[in-house]
């Protein structure tokens, strides 16, 4: 989107954050930008931090131009300065590491794209956050605090919304109306796909007697990314479906090997839903060119 008031630098950090959510619109990232202040302000400035550090080694490294606009360099070390700020205390090593994590996730992100542009390729989503993220969860695990909430009907609206804040670590019904509402404003296609996604994640859980991770948002946010990832184009809304249905179904496999979910379920479910569409239509497969999300070769 041009933007003829705002700083290169900024656009590009506000699409940083509105890549975690699969978009690519500044008002969204403010938008995100600001749920994670007003939910969590003792985890922005790492957030920031982690964007930033992106960006910079991106321009440092002269990564190409129109994809550091679009945030694709950023949006990975957002979310390990988020990870980082949650679980490790504060000291002085905390900033270099996340500095260094942002660095790092931009040169991962690069290569990927660098070697993701034929036509059987898959998009990276947030693998280098993850792959990084399990790294630094080696060393300091994750442990969400305990929760026991009533079960009401405000309280199952609010687990909804949680589903949207859950994507950048926040259990706040705020988070999620504003991220909720960032969508809406540049991509409501994508806002009903990422609501639907959490409410089913949330009634799955519901059914197995799964209560906390219900109403906090943890069954949901998976299957909210992956609605977001396959709903947005015009495609058949099986696709969402299939995606929405496996991320719920891989989720406790990453728990059984002692890992945390974090966006993998996520990851592995749309490369799935990508990989059967590829070898169902092999005609399309060898003609069409690669785009890591719908049809924008530059999005990821």
């Amino acid at each position: 989107m041009p933007n003829t008031h705002c700083p290169d630098w900024a656009t590009a950090l506000l699409n940083g954050f509105s890549q975690i959510f699969l978009q690519r619109h500044p008002l969204c990232g403010l938008l995100c930008l600001l749920a994670i202040l007003f939910s969590a302000p003792a985890l922005f400035g790492w957030a920031l931090l982690g964007g930033v550090a992106g960006l910079l080694t991106a321009q440092r490294r002269d990564y190409p131009k129109a994809d550091r606009q679009a945030g694709l360099f950023s949006y990975n070390g957002i979310l390990l300065g988020l990870l980082s700020g949650l679980v490790l205390p504060w000291s002085v090593l905390l900033p270099p590491l996340i500095i260094a994590g942002g660095g790092l996730s931009a040169m991962l992100t690069q290569q990927w794209l660098k070697r993701t542009r034929g036509p059987r390729c898959l998009p990276a989503y947030t693998a280098p956050f993850v792959g990084l993220g399990w790294l630094l969860l080696g060393f300091a695990p994750l442990h969400p605090p305990p929760l026991t909430v009533e079960l009401t009907m405000p309280n199952l609206l609010t687990g909804c919304l949680n589903g949207l804040g859950q994507i950048v670590f926040l259990d706040q019904p705020l988070a999620g109306a504003l991220i909720a509402t960032g969508l809406l404003l540049t991509n409501p296609r994508a806002a009903r796909w990422a609501l639907f996604g959490s409410v089913a994640g949330l009634a799955f859980a519901l059914l197995h007697h799964e209560n906390a991770a219900a109403l906090s948002g943890l069954a949901g946010y998976n299957p909210a990314l992956v609605a977001l990832a396959l709903g947005q184009t015009r495609r058949s809304p099986w696709l969402p479906l299939a995606g929405i249905l496996l991320a719920i179904l891989l989720t406790p496999g990453f728990a059984a090997l002692g890992l945390a979910p974090l966006t993998a379920p996520f990851i592995l479910a749309g490369w799935l839903v990508r990989a059967t569409i590829r070898t169902w239509h092999p005609a399309r497969r060898n003609t069409a060119p690669c785009a890591l999300r719908g049809n924008r070769p530059r999005l990821r």
